[in-house]
């Protein structure tokens, strides 16, 4: 006696293992005021409120040279935040810098993120502005994502980095994702570096002037971690896997990034 499977209409034609479907572009906007800025129109310590500090000189996982203080290397005067590195002894190290974090004060889940910055000169430095996960959720690094809005090496003057790094793309692997453009006049005068973080991609800005592009493949958290909340950093390193390939010229020292506004955009829900 032949047992016969009953198969609801709505699962023929159907397969079951068929990947999700890929997330469409729906060109989102943001809104125009900020929900979360800093100006730095103020004198003295960035504000406890919204920045805090990584510290210590473990190397970071690069093999950086610098020991990060907690405020002796982050002063806001003028208009602008500036992070010196200097040549002085702290602890292990032979250098000082500092690393801000808006982590616990500035947590965010898609938004435009917008920095109008100046960077060091000089072989050896190594500034960045760019985004961690608060929780990293799908694991340690590269499996919870990294966003880097700008990432500049000084021996290579100029040449504007903008990246993400995921368990499927990373510079380990060697399938990291990234943009470069070349902007004259990076360390002698401010420029804008943006991203725009939607569900459907991440998009960095040099200027308003569209430089990298990274969409959402609709492949899982490997690929795209990037629907959990993140944080902004600010940092100036010294040395590094990639800031010292060429060696460090110590008489660059003291060398600054300076800041001159750091704003959060809200995105606008389609």
């Amino acid at each position: 006696m032949k047992t016969l499977l009953y198969i609801p209409a709505f699962l023929l034609g159907m397969h079951l293992h068929d990947p999700a479907p890929v997330p469409q572009d729906k060109d989102r906007t943001f809104e125009t005021t900020p929900v979360w800025a800093d100006e730095f129109n103020y004198n003295g310590l960035p504000d406890p409120q919204k920045w805090g500090y990584n510290t210590g000189g473990s190397g970071w996982g690069n093999n950086e040279l610098q020991y990060y203080t907690g405020d002796g290397n982050a002063v806001v005067a003028n208009g602008v935040l500036t992070i010196t590195a200097r040549k002085e002894a702290k602890e292990n190290r032979q250098y000082t810098s500092a690393r801000l974090t808006t982590k616990g004060k500035g947590d965010f889940l898609y938004g435009r993120i917008e920095v109008k910055a100046k960077l060091p000169s000089g072989k050896g430095t190594w500034p960045a502005i760019w985004m961690l996960p608060t929780v990293p959720e799908y694991g340690g690094w590269p499996k919870s994502g990294e966003i880097d809005i700008m990432e500049h090496v000084g021996y290579d003057p100029d040449n504007i980095h903008v990246t993400i790094h995921t368990q499927a793309y990373n510079h380990v692997a060697g399938t990291q994702k990234s943009g470069t453009k070349v902007i004259g006049g990076s360390r002698t005068e401010f420029h804008v570096y943006r991203v725009d973080w939607t569900p459907d991609a991440i998009r960095g800005y040099i200027d308003d002037q569209l430089v990298f592009t990274f969409m959402n493949e609709g492949k899982g958290s490997a690929a795209w971690p990037f629907d959990k909340k993140f944080h902004i950093l600010l940092n100036l390193a010294v040395g590094g896997n990639w800031g010292g390939a060429k060696g460090v010229d110590e008489t660059v020292f003291p060398a600054t990034m300076e800041v001159d506004y750091v704003r959060v955009y809200r995105m606008i829900e389609k």
